[in-house]
């Protein structure tokens, strides 16, 4: 025999009841169908918009992190004397896999009466590539084109257009530090040669860093061999935070370690919020179907009066009639949450080709390429959410069975066959 014995089979019967001479049964199945297809949508719409959330924060940190460093070590003071030892010091951590000294400071750059201010950071380009993805990013020119002594500069896309300045164009980077004379404090500047442009989509960095050679900056900023700092590639970025802990036990120079989940914390953290209240808000839609659930138990409660009085005197008990119905209002979530998980998924998976076919049929674009850097919806469907989505749905369809159910179980037989 089954655990439920006939208590299963029965509310099986009731979940796909059938129309009876006087009966209110076609209008209760039709509030069940409801039910089962808000449980769906909204289990559906869960897993979209999550997968969706987490692919725009992947393309967030993908983006970032074409730029940024997973770990970066930097002199107490701002600079780095001897960033030699520092770095065969970082080096021996296990899972330290690449690292790139830099020159950070900030600058202005001029061309024909354009002027801006950027932040110029001085490179390695051989050694930059393993911790960054600059390379990736070209959109024209090259970083191996950044020479020693030979005064070479990449700019970002968007302060190249600013200063509308193509590859080969001579820049004027002014820097900060000026040179004393009798007369007056002169700046410091030097001519630069564009012999590259990038473009990683954050326009944070298309429109305000530029990039030369470490020699270059060294020279510019008159810090001999001194540098800023140094920058980690690991194995795991999201083992950043606990590198960046453990490195302080191969170093013994006064430096500040950080990594891209502090420098770059307010982004991740507005991301994280903004899918937290998204699963809140798109649950309300799972809780009014479960509330739906409650309605339909209550009519098929009241519907099925006799059918309890007679169960109960053909010797069913209370705890039996209580199943009964919690068996139909969960197969009623069962059905709906099933078909939601399968249509979520199908369409999480595939958002990339159903996005762009509902553009084509009305003609329009979602996230135009002349507003947003990202111009397709980016997907990343993370199995624990959909876990986490199909438990919360079940126990919410659960809970809103038991008062129909417990009422039902309630049911005084002599009292419900009285006027049958």
């Amino acid at each position: 025999m089954l655990p439920f014995r006939y208590e299963l089979w029965i509310g099986l019967r009731y979940t796909r009841a059938k129309k009876r001479t006087g009966g209110r049964n076609p209008f209760i199945s039709f509030i069940s169908l409801i039910s089962m297809l808000g449980i769906a949508l909204g289990v559906a719409a869960l897993i979209v918009v999550l997968s969706v959330m987490n692919g725009f924060q992947k393309e967030l940190r993908t983006r970032i992190l074409g730029v940024a460093s997973h770990v970066q070590i930097t002199g107490a003071d701002g600079e780095l004397a001897d960033w030699s030892h520092v770095a065969q010091g970082a080096a021996r951590h296990p899972r330290v896999q690449a690292l790139a000294p830099y020159v950070q400071a900030q600058g202005m750059l001029s061309y024909d009466q354009q002027v801006r201010g950027t932040v110029v950071r001085g490179i390695y380009p051989e050694a930059e590539d393993k911790v960054a993805d600059f390379a990736r990013h070209m959109k024209g020119g090259s970083l191996e084109l950044l020479q020693p002594g030979e005064f070479g500069i990449v700019l970002g896309i968007e302060l190249a257009r600013a200063l509308r300045v193509y590859v080969g164009d001579k820049v004027t980077l002014i820097a900060p530090q000026g040179l004393v004379t009798p007369a007056a404090v002169l700046p410091r500047l030097k001519q630069f040669k564009v012999v590259g442009v990038f473009e990683v989509g954050m326009f944070e960095y298309d429109s305000g860093l530029a990039l030369i050679h470490v020699a270059d900056a060294q020279k510019l900023y008159r810090m001999d061999d001194r540098v800023s700092g140094v920058r980690l590639k690991i194995d795991d970025l999201f083992g950043a935070p606990q590198v960046s802990r453990e490195l302080l036990r191969f170093l013994d120079a006064d430096v500040f370690i950080t990594d891209w989940t502090k420098s770059h914390a307010n982004f991740f953290r507005a991301v994280q919020i903004e899918k937290n209240m998204m699963f809140l808000i798109l649950l309300l839609i799972v809780a009014v179907a479960a509330f739906n659930i409650v309605s339909t138990l209550v009519m098929a409660v009241t519907d099925k009066q006799a059918d309890i009085a007679i169960l109960r005197t053909l010797g069913a008990s209370p705890r039996s009639i209580l199943l009964v119905f919690i068996v139909q209002g969960a197969m009623i979530g069962v059905v709906g949450l099933i078909a939601g998980v399968v249509g979520g998924v199908a369409l999480a998976l595939n958002i990339d080709v159903v996005v762009p076919a509902i553009e084509r049929a009305l003609n329009v674009q979602f996230l135009a390429k002349d507003v947003y850097y990202i111009t397709d919806l980016p997907s990343d469907l993370q199995w624990p959410d959909v876990g986490v989505i199909a438990g919360v749905s079940f126990v919410l369809t659960l809970l809103a069975t038991l008062y129909p159910s417990w009422r039902a179980a309630r049911t005084n037989p002599a009292e419900a066959l009285r006027y049958e």
